[in-house]
């Protein structure tokens, strides 16, 4: 099978294409680091290269939680424009399937439960409370500690800050184009990803290319709030597995959301000195610092892509030993 590969060149990309190419796929990469003339929102660029393609694998996308409220327009350039130009031209193609690169982040704050009330969405968090170190929410209702659980696709969408809306944005666009066209969409969104290959030194990263680039400079690790924030972090091997094999499945039309996750639930503290450890570094130190934009807790119920793609993440933790390699 002959498939684009949208942000070929990237972080995610390159494992995705590696997988394709193992398996006996003939992946096409697509991405400005790979020719500059590559741009996702260049309409004939996009189409002269679909043609022939029998799959449709769009990751190249502005990532992270950037700088601030200043980097808007370019999130939006590239990741919602991107987007619609993408789909336009696997409708001109007749692409009966699409995989898009969602993200967790679409979800805002993870799912949560009052111990009197029952599932509770809280809003957002406000900075009087994270100035004075309260960091998780409360229930709205009540004011009691909220219990934090695994987010199911089926959960409300509630993005929090600029990338999530762009995610958010281009999981509704897919479903029109799913309407349009009779295809199918698979929305896997990923949670933190790390492996081999992350970006470095740049505020667009993943915490945990933070953490690397950090350990790097031999110094300590710096956590944000207290540490305690619950995540899933996933190997990239294991995201480029569920890529492949939502290629490979037949999906009905219309948008599939898939969280693609490890079924092991991590504060970000307890990986700062997982990662210290495995790399040899100073341990972690806890700063009360925060993000506006940032959420709590937020970790996947993973249960539906090991069901509907029969993919399961298997890698352990102990893998971020392998980012001590340059």
């Amino acid at each position: 099978m002959r498939v684009l590969v949208t942000g070929g060149a990237g972080f995610i990309g390159r494992h995705v294409v590696a997988k394709l190419a193992e398996q006996g796929d003939e992946p096409v990469v697509f991405d400005v680091a790979a020719d500059v003339r590559d741009d996702v929102i260049d309409q004939a660029r996009v189409a002269a290269a679909l043609e022939g393609a029998d799959g449709l694998v769009h990751l190249a996308a502005k990532v992270g939680l950037g700088q601030d409220i200043d980097d808007i327009d370019d999130y939006v350039r590239q990741n919602d424009l991107g987007t619609a130009v993408v789909l336009r031209a696997a409708a001109a193609a007749r692409m009966p399937r699409v995989v898009f690169a969602s993200s967790m982040v679409v979800y805002g704050e993870g799912a949560y439960a009052c111990p009197q009330h029952g599932p509770i969405s809280p809003p957002p968090r406000q900075p009087a409370d994270l100035d004075a170190g309260r960091f998780d929410p409360l229930c709205p209702r009540c004011g009691a500690d909220l219990v934090p659980g695994l987010v199911p696709e089926d959960a409300a969408l509630d993005p929090r800050n600029v990338y999530a809306a762009t995610k958010v944005h281009g999981e509704h666009l897919a479903a029109a184009w799913c309407r349009e066209t009779g295809g199918a969409v698979a929305a896997l969104r990923f949670h933190n990803v790390y492996g081999p290959g992350m970006p470095r030194d740049t505020p667009y990263a993943g915490v945990a290319s933070l953490f690397a680039s950090t350990l790097a400079r031999g110094e300590a690790p710096r956590v944000y709030e207290d540490g305690r924030q619950r995540r899933n972090f996933v190997h990239v091997a294991d995201v480029a597995g569920a890529v492949a094999a939502a290629l490979a499945v037949e999906l009905p039309p219309g948008v599939t959301p898939l969280n693609v996750g490890s079924p092991d639930v991590t504060t970000i503290g307890g990986m700062a000195a997982e990662m210290s450890r495995l790399l040899g570094g100073p341990p972690p130190v806890v700063t009360a610092q925060y993000r506006l934009g940032d959420v709590r807790h937020i970790t996947a119920d993973c249960r539906a892509a090991e069901r509907v793609l029969g993919w399961r993440a298997v890698r352990p933790l102990s893998s971020l030993a392998e980012l001590a390699a340059p």
